[in-house]
C-alpha cells in the first residue's frame, strides 16, 4: 500500500497495551495498529509493549500471538512488512500492585528512538479493574505525558460514572482522556455530518417541519458467543444503548456546529444529551432471546436482557414531538447498522389508486456499515401505461464514487486520531454522565425481559413500539 501524506504521520512514541492477549487486542487493536504501519500512518520510530497480568512466555511468543491474530483478523496479507513490525513488539507483565518494570520498559523504549510525542497507553480491563489501574498508572508516572485510551462500559450507573471520572482526572487532564466508541469512528457515521452540512439540499429539510421520526437499528445476528460472564453483568442496555446508540443520536439531532472541530462538536453534542428527556420506562422493552440461559456461566433464571428497544425523545426547538426510536438484539434476523430519517407525507394524494397503506414514508437510510452505502427511499411511477407507483431508491455507494478509495476501519482511524490528539470523535466526561442520568429510570425501574426467538426481530412489544409504520428494517425484508 501506498504511504500517505506524512503530515498525518504522527511524531515517535510508545504504545502500552493493557489486556493485550485479550479478544480486543486480537480483533481490532493490532490489526489496526498493523494496517496503520502499512500505509505510512504510524510514527517513523515506535514501540508497541503490550502488558497484563500474565505473560505469553517470551516476546518472540508474544509476537507469535500478534501474527497469529492479524492472520485470522486482518484486512490485508500479511507480507515482508511483517518482520519490522514484530520487531517493535514486546511483552512486560503488571497489574494494579505492580507497575514498576513497565514503566521502567517505557522509558528505556522512549529513550532508545528518541520519542517525542505522548505515550499512547491503551487501558482495555475489566470494569472492576479499571480504577485500580488507572491510581496505578499514576503512582509509577506512567500517565505522565500519556494519552489515556479508555474502554467502555464507562461506569454502570451515575455514580459509578462519576467515580471513575474523579478516578481518571486524579491523574490526567480530561483532554488527554480517550474514551473510545468505534461507532464514531466509522466512515458512515462521519458521512451523516459530510451529507448534512456539507450539501444545502438536507439540513433545510432536517428537522421537525419535515421529519416524522427518526429510528436508530443495530440488530446483531450473532448470540453472545462465549461471553457470558460479561452479558451477566452487563446486559444490552448498557453494552450497547448507553454507549453506541446514543452516540449516533447525539450525531443525528446535534445543530449545526460554527466549525468542525473537535470543540465545536462537543459543544453541540452536549447540548443534544442535555435536551434528551430522561427515559419513561413504560416505553422500554427489554428481551431475551430463547436459548440464553443455556450458554455456559448464565444462571438458570437470569433476568438479563440481550435486546433493548425504547423510545427517545429530544427536547430542542429542531427535534420536538419528533420520536427517536433506538433498538438492538443479539441472535436476531440480520445483523445490520442503520439509521433512517422518516420523513413526513405529501399533505395531500393525488394519484390514481393510492392510499395510506401502499407504501412507507419517503426515508433517508444510512447503513453504517464497512462499505457505507445511503439511500433515499422515494415512491416513483412504475414503467407501464398505468399511472401506478412503486417502491425505489435514490442510492450512494460511498466506496464506488469515490473508486474504491482507501479508508481507515473504525479502530484505525479512532488510533491514529489519538496519535495526532484530535478529539473530533471521542467523547468528554460530561456526556457520559447525562446519559447515565438520562437513563437512570430505567435502571431503577427495569422492564421485565421479554422473551423472543433467534432469528426473529425481537419481543412483540418491541415491534409495535414505532406505531403504524413499524421499523424500516423488518418493512425492507417484507418488501414494504
Amino acid at each position: 500500500m501506498p504511504s500517505r501524506d506524512t503530515s498525518q504521520r504522527p511524531s515517535n512514541r510508545v504504545l502500552v497495551l493493557f489486556g493485550a492477549t485479550g479478544d480486543l487486542a486480537k480483533r481490532k487493536l493490532f490489526p489496526g495498529f498493523y494496517h496503520l504501519f502499512r500505509a505510512g500512518l504510524m510514527p517513523e520510530e515506535f514501540r508497541i509493549i503490550g502488558s497484563g497480568r500474565h505473560s505469553p512466555g517470551s516476546d518472540d511468543e508474544f509476537r507469535e500471538i500478534v501474527h497469529t491474530a492479524l492472520g485470522e483478523y486482518g484486512r490485508m496479507e500479511l507480507d515482508d512488512s511483517w518482520r519490522a513490525f514484530a520487531q517493535r513488539l514486546s511483552f512486560v507483565v503488571s497489574d494494579a500492585d505492580d507497575g514498576g518494570e513497565l514503566a521502567d520498559a517505557i522509558q528505556a523504549a522512549e529513550r532508545e528512538i528518541d520519542a517525542q510525542g505522548e505515550r499512547l497507553v491503551y487501558l482495555s480491563v475489566p470494569p472492576g479493574a479499571m480504577e485500580p489501574m488507572v491510581r496505578m498508572l499514576g503512582k509509577t508516572g506512567i500517565a505522565d505525558n500519556a494519552s489515556l485510551v479508555v474502554e467502555k462500559p464507562f461506569g454502570h450507573d451515575v455514580e459509578s460514572a462519576r467515580a471513575l471520572n474523579a478516578a481518571l482526572h486524579d491523574v490526567l487532564e480530561e483532554d488527554s482522556i480517550y474514551r473510545i466508541d468505534h461507532f464514531l469512528g466509522k466512515e458512515a457515521a462521519q458521512n451523516i455530518l459530510a451529507l448534512r452540512f456539507a450539501n444545502g439540499i438536507l439540513e433545510p429539510v432536517w428537522n421537525r417541519d419535515h421529519v416524522a421520526y427518526v429510528q436508530i437499528d443495530v440488530p446483531e445476528k450473532i448470540d453472545i458467543q462465549g461471553r457470558a460472564s460479561f452479558y451477566e453483568e452487563t446486559g444490552a442496555f448498557r453494552d450497547m444503548v448507553v454507549t453506541h446508540l446514543m452516540q449516533i443520536l447525539g450525531i443525528v439531532a446535534l445543530e449545526p456546529p460554527s466549525r468542525i472541530d473537535a470543540e465545536s462538536l462537543h459543544v453541540e453534542r452536549t447540548k443534544v444529551f442535555q435536551a434528551i428527556r430522561p427515559l419513561d420506562p413504560a416505553r422500554v422493552v427489554f428481551g431475551q432471546y430463547a436459548g440464553y440461559r443455556d450458554s455456559d456461566g448464565v444462571a438458570e433464571d437470569s433476568q438479563v436482557e440481550t435486546f433493548a428497544a425504547l423510545e427517545v425523545w429530544v427536547d430542542t426547538w429542531r427535534w420536538s414531538g419528533i420520536p427517536f426510536y433506538l433498538r438492538t438484539g443479539k441472535a436476531m434476523a440480520e445483523g445490520r447498522r442503520t439509521v433512517t430519517i422518516g420523513f413526513t407525507e405529501a399533505p395531500l394524494r393525488i394519484f390514481p389508486g393510492e392510499s395510506p397503506s401502499d407504501a412507507r414514508p419517503s426515508e433517508l437510510v444510512f447503513e453504517l456499515s464497512d462499505d457505507p452505502q445511503v439511500r433515499i427511499e422515494v415512491q416513483a411511477k412504475i414503467p407501464g401505461p398505468a399511472f401506478s407507483l412503486g417502491h425505489a431508491a435514490l442510492k450512494l455507494d460511498v466506496d464506488e464514487a469515490f473508486d474504491g478509495a482507501d479508508g481507515l476501519e473504525a479502530y484505525e482511524k479512532l488510533l491514529h486520531d489519538v496519535m495526532l490528539r484530535d478529539r473530533l470523535l471521542f467523547t468528554r466526561s460530561d456526556q457520559i454522565e447525562r446519559l447515565w442520568e438520562v437513563v437512570q429510570p430505567v435502571l431503577e425501574h427495569r422492564p421485565q425481559p421479554e422473551p423472543y426467538d433467534q432469528g426473529s426481530w425481537g419481543p412483540k412489544d418491541a415491534l409495535a413500539l414505532p406505531g403504524a409504520n413499524g421499523w424500516r428494517l423488518q418493512a425492507a425484508e417484507n418488501g414494504a
